[in-house]
């Protein structure tokens, strides 16, 4: 899962090199706001600014070990894993609140 995509409303820049100086960094160069993490499962907080203020959003994932031990994630959870995801999206979700986005250190 590290692919990287282009923020919503912007094109790939035209010279296939990546970004260009003064570009926002790529999502991949973006460290998260916050983040939690129980066993293997674990949530993001990401802040971004939206033509109504800034928000944040949550991106939950799975760690894992692929074949050549090294560490990856994946969005796909198993039946074992949901009350970890359930519990971390009600810890990040506590977060936020306590947390109003645009009120950051």
């Amino acid at each position: 899962m590290s692919a990287t995509k282009n923020a919503p409303g912007r094109p790939a820049p035209a010279n296939g090199r990546g970004r260009e100086p003064g570009d926002e960094p790529a999502r991949d160069d973006r460290k998260p706001v916050h983040e939690l993490r129980l066993g293997r499962i674990r949530a993001a907080v990401w802040l971004n600014d939206t033509e109504n203020g800034p928000r944040y959003n949550v991106q939950i994932s799975r760690l894992y070990k692929d074949k050549a031990d090294k560490w990856k994630d994946s969005s796909s959870f198993g039946r074992e894993d949901l009350p970890l995801v359930a519990k971390v999206a009600d810890l990040a979700m506590v977060w936020i609140y306590e947390n109003p986005a645009g009120t950051e250190k």
